[in-house]
């Protein structure tokens, strides 16, 4: 009985939140639960269970309305066959087979109801257990969307780092650029200083030269004066000469110095331009890096769209499941509260039963 109770007690309760609302009087409300629970559901009332309940009044209450409710039912159970011209034995054994078939038809009502009642909580239990896979089909499919939710996360901080590389790289690239750009102007300021010292060089070559003019226009005139002046004069010459490879080696030396320094800066140039080539390789392949990145978090993107779309067709499986089992419910809601078949009764039986 427990067990059968146990499995419209929701229903029970609904009805007798009803019943309160109809009767205010205690008696009258236990009353009508003995009726709801031994007629429409076929459980035997008990004291304890009409307490539990109602929970309404003394413990006595439910005890009291339990006695009167079996007195009235017993009571009316009982058929009487009215006739003036019926002996009274007769009238005793036809009341008595009435109430037979009544029995028996009541019998077969609450077998057939049994039946009925099995079999939609057979269905209800069958579409609860497909709720119940379709919520573990669901729960796997958030759990793998949560798995390519985390994935995607770690493939977007890893673009977010490589991106951080990038302007790093090319912080690196503009600085080397600015570097370039600063030894580039170095160089030109060498090229110009070594052109003023080529232009500078070159007034003193002239004025070597014109030294020199100057000098052997002497050298002539001596020796045109007095060949006793030819020795002093060869000294001179000398002296000059001597003089002029001193200048010849010093703007030697001095082109050679810029020479070096030429070189050194080409070098560096050199240098500097290998580190930008360098540079330029890995700028490269971060970009080609990146690009891959960006086509496997498009492809996480779509990965992570089928499994919405999968996780809204299971829902949509689950709401179906669901609905199934609201009206299998409700047909055992309407089996429940369908009326008995009853058999013909005597008048004073339907007035017996009116009353109950």
């Amino acid at each position: 009985m427990e067990r059968e109770f146990a499995g419209v007690e929701q229903q029970v309760h609904a009805e007798i939140e009803q019943l309160r609302s109809q009767f205010s009087e205690t008696q009258e409300l236990y009353r009508e639960v003995c009726v709801l629970l031994f007629f429409r559901y076929g459980i035997t009332p008990t004291a304890n269970k009409l307490y539990q309940l109602v929970r309404k009044g003394s413990m006595s209450a439910p005890a009291e309305a339990l006695g009167k409710f079996w007195s009235d039912l017993r009571e009316k159970s009982r058929v009487r066959i009215e006739h003036p011209d019926l002996p009274e034995d007769l009238k005793i054994a036809a009341g008595d087979l009435t109430a037979v078939l009544w029995t028996k038809a009541q019998s077969l009502a609450q077998d057939s109801l049994a039946t009925m009642r099995s079999e939609a909580q057979a269905a209800v239990v069958e579409a609860k257990a497909a709720e119940s896979a379709a919520e573990a089909r669901l729960e796997t499919s958030l759990t793998e969307m949560a798995a390519v939710r985390h994935s995607l996360a770690q493939t977007t901080e890893r673009v977010q780092e490589l991106e951080r590389s990038l302007a790093a790289e090319a912080a690196l690239r503009n600085s080397l650029n600015e570097q370039l750009r600063l030894a580039r102007e170095d160089n030109a300021a060498l090229q110009r200083a070594n052109d003023e010292a080529r232009r500078e060089f070159s007034i003193e070559l002239d004025k070597l030269r014109a030294l020199g003019q100057q000098a052997e226009e002497r050298l002539r005139g001596a020796e045109e004066r007095s060949l006793l002046e030819i020795d002093r004069e060869r000294q001179a010459v000398v002296r000059i000469q001597k003089e002029l490879d001193s200048v010849r080696s010093a703007a030697n030396q001095t082109a050679d110095h810029h020479r070096a320094e030429m070189a050194a800066l080409q070098e560096q140039l050199g240098n500097l331009r290998q580190q930008v080539g360098v540079v330029e390789g890995n700028l490269q392949a971060v970009t080609v890096a990146k690009k891959q990145l960006a086509e496997e978090l498009d492809q996480e993107r779509r990965n992570a769209a089928n499994a919405n779309g999968q996780v809204s067709a299971w829902r949509t499986e689950a709401n179906h499941w669901k609905e199934r089992s609201e009206n299998a419910e409700k047909v055992l809601a309407e089996r429940q509260s369908a009326p008995k078949p009853r058999a013909r009764r005597p008048k004073s039986a339907v007035r017996a039963e009116k009353l109950t």
